[in-house]
């Protein structure tokens, strides 16, 4: 029996399934905690602090989904600090899922990539203190602007 996936009007994969507060799928018809729409459109102001208010809320994984409509939006030269914040919060994801190396190495990548912003970080983002919180090991909550 193939499986059916959920697809929107132009035929794209979605995932209707809730989730969650680690964006874990629940079974259809559970009550999940709601989720960020494939389409969402925020600049960076409001991606920063709708990501830094669900990663206080204890919930990466959306703050994952933030950030990454921010890093498809950016632009060209900010691409790689929004797809490392993003990556930030799926390694914290990963963390309290219970998966230690697939944390690190995700923190380890975003680590990188937030690094190319150390001299001057867009947005007032805190590369310095992002990329103490990883070297640290730490999975708490960071914050993303100083």
């Amino acid at each position: 029996m193939e499986r059916q996936r959920d697809r929107d009007a132009a035929g794209r994969a979605r995932n209707a399934r809730p989730r969650d507060e680690l964006g874990r799928p629940l079974p259809r018809g559970a009550a999940g905690v709601p989720t960020m729409p494939d389409d969402l459109e925020v600049t960076p102001d409001q991606a920063l602090e709708q990501a830094q208010r669900l990663l206080d809320e204890g919930r990466p994984f959306h703050a994952h989904e933030v950030l990454e409509a921010a890093w498809k939006a950016a632009p060209a030269a900010e691409r790689e600090l929004w797809r490392g914040l993003a990556q930030l919060a799926v390694g914290l994801t990963h963390a309290r899922r219970g998966n230690p190396a697939g944390a690190a190495r995700l923190l380890e990548r975003a680590a990188a990539r937030l690094s190319a912003y150390r001299s001057a970080p867009p947005h007032g983002v805190d590369v310095a203190g992002l990329s103490r919180f990883v070297a640290e090991g730490r999975t708490d909550t960071p914050r993303l602007r100083a």
